[in-house]
C-alpha cells in the first residue's frame, strides 16, 4: 500500500504557486498650452510594482497569489489628451490589474482665455504662469508610491511634470521628472517620465520634451506646448505581469497584447499589455 500511495503522489506532484509579479502603469498626463508664455509639463502615469524598485519612492510592492481557471479584470489606461488654443488639456487615465490601480498623470498648468492650474494624479502636472498679473502656480502633488510632484513655475515661465522617481524642474529649467528601472521583462527600461517645457528635458522613461507627447506605452507625460503651440498628449500606460513558466494566459475581446507568454528568467514568462479593457485568466 505504502508502495501505491508513493507512487500517486508521484503521479500527482504538487502545483507550482500561482504568484505573479506586475508592473502597472497609467496614461500619462497631457502638457499645458498657453497663448502668452510658457505653460507646465504633463505628470508621468502613476508607477506601481511588485518586482524591483517602486515609484513615488516607495518599495516595491507583495506579488500577488491568484488562482488558475479565475478570470482577472486588466484596463491600459489612455494618455490625456492634449490642450489646444480652445480647449483644456486632461489628466491619463488610469490602468488596472485585478486589484492593482495606478492613477493616470496630471495635466501642466495652462491658459486658455481663463487660467487653469495643474492638476495632482499618479504623479503631478508642472506649473504655469497664469497670464494675469504675473502670478504663477505651484505644482501639482503626485500620489505615495506612485510619483511625484510635478515643479513650481517661475515667472511667465512653466515648470516640467513631474516623474515616477523624481519631481518636476529639478535644474530650475523646465525638465520633467525622470521615471524608474525595470526588469520585470529580463531587459532594464526606464518608464512613467514627466514632461517638459521651456525646450528643457524631458524625463527619462517616456516623458515629452517641449511641443512633442509622451511616449506610447510608457506612461510618460506630454511636453508643454510654447510659443503659442497647442500642449501634447500624454503617453499611453502598460501592464506587464511575470508569472511561473507553468501557466499560459489567455486573454479575452477588448485587450492589445505585445508579447503572450513569453519565456524570461529561470521557468518564467511574461506577457506585456499595452491598450485596452478586458479580462485574462490563466490555465
Amino acid at each position: 500500500m505504502a508502495g501505491v500511495i508513493g507512487g500517486l503522489i508521484a503521479a500527482f506532484p504538487t502545483p507550482v504557486p500561482l504568484t505573479v509579479n506586475y508592473l502597472v502603469i497609467a496614461g500619462g498626463g497631457a502638457g499645458g498650452t498657453n497663448g502668452n508664455s510658457q505653460p507646465g509639463g504633463g505628470g508621468a502615469g502613476g508607477y506601481r510594482t511588485s518586482f524591483g524598485t517602486s515609484g513615488g519612492g516607495a518599495s516595491a510592492e507583495s506579488a500577488l497569489t491568484l488562482s488558475a481557471g479565475t478570470n482577472y479584470t486588466v484596463t491600459v489606461g489612455a494618455g490625456g489628451a492634449n490642450g489646444t488654443m480652445t480647449s483644456f488639456p486632461s489628466n491619463g487615465a488610469n490602468s488596472t490589474f485585478h486589484t492593482i490601480t495606478s492613477l493616470g498623470g496630471g495635466y501642466g498648468g495652462t491658459v486658455v482665455n481663463s487660467w487653469r492650474p495643474p492638476t495632482s494624479g499618479g504623479s503631478g502636472g508642472g506649473g504655469g504662469p497664469s497670464g494675469a498679473g504675473g502670478s504663477v502656480s505651484t505644482g501639482a502633488a503626485g500620489t505615495s508610491g506612485q510619483g511625484f510632484a510635478g515643479g513650481s513655475a517661475g515667472d511667465n515661465a512653466g515648470s516640467g511634470g513631474g516623474g515616477a522617481g523624481e519631481a518636476g524642474n529639478t535644474d530650475g529649467l523646465g525638465s520633467g521628472g525622470d521615471g524608474v528601472s525595470s526588469s520585470i521583462t529580463g531587459t532594464a527600461v526606464v518608464r512613467a517620465g514627466g514632461g517638459a517645457t521651456r525646450g528643457a528635458a524631458a524625463g527619462d522613461g517616456g516623458g515629452g520634451s517641449s511641443n512633442n507627447p509622451g511616449t506610447e506605452n510608457t506612461g510618460g507625460g506630454g511636453g508643454a506646448g510654447v510659443n503659442t503651440t497647442d500642449g501634447r498628449n500624454g503617453g499611453s500606460g502598460v501592464i506587464i505581469l511575470r508569472y511561473p513558466a507553468s501557466y499560459t494566459i489567455s486573454v479575452g475581446a477588448g485587450l492589445t497584447t505585445s508579447v503572450l507568454n513569453q519565456s524570461v528568467g529561470t521557468n518564467e514568462r511574461y506577457t506585456t499589455f499595452t491598450a485596452g479593457t478586458g479580462t485574462i485568466s490563466f490555465s
